[in-house]
């Protein structure tokens, strides 16, 4: 008897961006009895091939829900590309110690300008701008939390300077980012008047 490994299958998510979507796409997958074994950020791993009739009911069962069943390889790529920006700003403690090109690049296992192409074209807005749009929401984020101050915050996210940061998130807010946590603050004091 010949013994066949176990072979995992990868489908692609899109708008799978935490741990909510995560619990949506287990619940979904459950109701189809399509047995899983890992569903993360945009990826979900099956041991054994799917129907086409139980793909299409994961595609309408998740399209309900906001969620997208990629199909095409430029779109997984996408997708790939976007959930390894975001696992690597919003969800690590530390950001990578490589350029932010070359540890996307290794995760890939990509040519950093090829992925940097194809999502500039697919998306209309460069890789480097997706990352600094992710930066700063970490950083709206952090601030947002009042437990770091800039010099901290410009620190954990690998920014050269705090001006440097300051600079990025005017261009990107229109604000500064004292101003911008001057604005918490002042929500929070008119919430206590109530």
């Amino acid at each position: 008897m010949i013994v066949v490994p176990n072979v995992k299958i990868k489908l692609y998510v899109k708008y799978m961006v935490s741990l909510r979507c995560i619990l949506k796409v287990k619940d979904e997958l459950k109701k189809l009895r399509i047995r899983y074994v890992v569903v993360d950020l945009g990826v979900i791993e099956i041991l054994e091939d799917i129907t086409d009739e139980q793909r299409k009911q994961l595609k309408l069962n998740l399209l309900k829900s906001g969620l997208e069943l990629l199909d095409d390889q430029r779109s997984i790529l996408i997708e790939k590309i976007k959930n390894v920006v975001v696992e690597m700003i919003h969800y690590s403690d530390e950001l990578p110690k490589v350029n932010y090109s070359d540890y996307i690049s290794e995760k890939l296992g990509y040519d950093y300008t090829y992925l940097s192409n194809i999502f500039s074209e697919v998306k209309g807005i460069t890789l480097q701008q997706f990352i600094i749009i992710h930066r700063i929401e970490k950083v709206k984020e952090l601030l947002l939390y009042d437990e770091l101050n800039l010099t901290e915050i410009s620190y954990r996210l690998q920014y050269s300077s705090v001006a440097h940061l300051s600079n990025q998130f005017k261009k990107i807010t229109g604000l500064t980012p004292s101003f911008y946590r001057q604005l918490k603050q002042k929500r929070q004091g008119n919430l206590e008047n109530l």
